[in-house]
């Protein structure tokens, strides 16, 4: 009997220093802690530390086997973690062309993820906007935004929400009917493309009502989770909430905010101790507000189908 499709969530933000693969680590602990089988996979290719946050020194095998061929599948690769249900496929020990794969690699790569059996996996993505980390955001229809309160996180989480929303459109439409659209769009409004891409699925909607339905059905398969890290005292809570409402009224993509996890100073020893945050301080505010974000994503899971968007 074929096994049912994993789940697979994409974890990303728009800058280093967001704390993304800290939430990977620790969400795949509490994943494997309630019995799902989990797999991390860290896809910050060239910046890969994934295996440091769950307690893995020096991971014997790496994506780069997988990716230069000197394995068949992935697999092989596949490392088990010191806590039972939670395995890894590193990204580390890779060379630093490892994170400018070629499109032959990527597709090589992103079908493979595809044929894994988990009950989730987990994506540790790079930083920005690359079409590397753009892509492997779309393997899925739901995928994880983290940021910071500071400004410059949010502007660039807003931006590579930004970037998925464009890389969408032109899979949806050929490159021509991309370029005719954006003139388009332009020609309404000159900062369209910039500050108002809304506009772009309006103009489709008037310029061909039949792709314009399919663009914005497309979009609409999408639901994106957005968790607010590093909060502080002074900051708002409201902050991640905001977001949300922001993206959801500049673009088509439906955004949940799935909780704040406030900044504890402890982190920093957990990675220098190598062993995940939440088997050190399991009741730290920190901890507390890891496993919230967690419950979130597991109920809204319990309700929505499983779905993978089309390459």
């Amino acid at each position: 009997m074929e096994s049912p499709a994993s789940r697979i969530w994409p974890i990303g933000g728009g800058k280093g220093g967001t704390g993304k693969s800290f939430f990977t680590g620790n969400l795949g602990y509490l994943l494997a802690k309630q019995g799902y089988r989990t797999l991390l996979i860290d896809v910050d290719l060239g910046a890969a530390n994934l295996h440091t946050i769950v307690g893995i020194p020096h991971p014997p095998k790496s994506l780069s086997d997988y990716v230069n061929k000197r394995v068949a599948s992935l697999e092989e690769i596949i490392v088990n973690t010191p806590l039972a249900n939670l395995d890894l496929i590193s990204g580390a020990m890779n060379n630093l062309d490892m994170a400018n794969l070629a499109h032959e690699q990527k597709m090589r790569l992103l079908r493979g993820v595809g044929r894994l059996s988990y009950d989730y996996i987990l994506l540790d993505l790079g930083a920005g906007t690359s079409f590397n980390t753009i892509d492997f955001f779309m393997i899925s229809n739901t995928g994880i935004f983290i940021t910071t309160p500071e400004p410059t996180s949010i502007e660039n989480i807003y931006r590579l929400i930004r970037s998925v929303y464009f890389r969408k459109i032109h899979q949806v439409l050929k490159t021509y009917d991309f370029k005719h659209l954006a003139e388009e769009a332009e020609k309404r409004n000159p900062r369209a493309i910039v500050s108002n891409p809304d506009l772009l699925l309006q103009v489709m909607q008037e310029l061909d009502p039949e792709k314009g339905a399919k663009l914005q059905e497309s979009l609409g398969s999408f639901h994106f989770r957005l968790a607010l890290n590093q909060l502080r005292k002074q900051d708002s809570h409201q902050t991640g909430t905001l977001i949300c409402k922001i993206i959801e009224k500049h673009l088509a993509l439906r955004m949940q905010h799935i909780g704040n996890v406030y900044f504890d100073d402890r982190v920093h020893n957990a990675i220098c101790k190598r062993m995940p945050f939440l088997e050190l301080y399991p009741y730290t505010q920190t901890a507390l507000d890891l496993r919230e974000c967690c419950r979130v994503l597991l109920a809204r899971e319990a309700t929505a189908p499983l779905r993978r968007v089309e390459s």
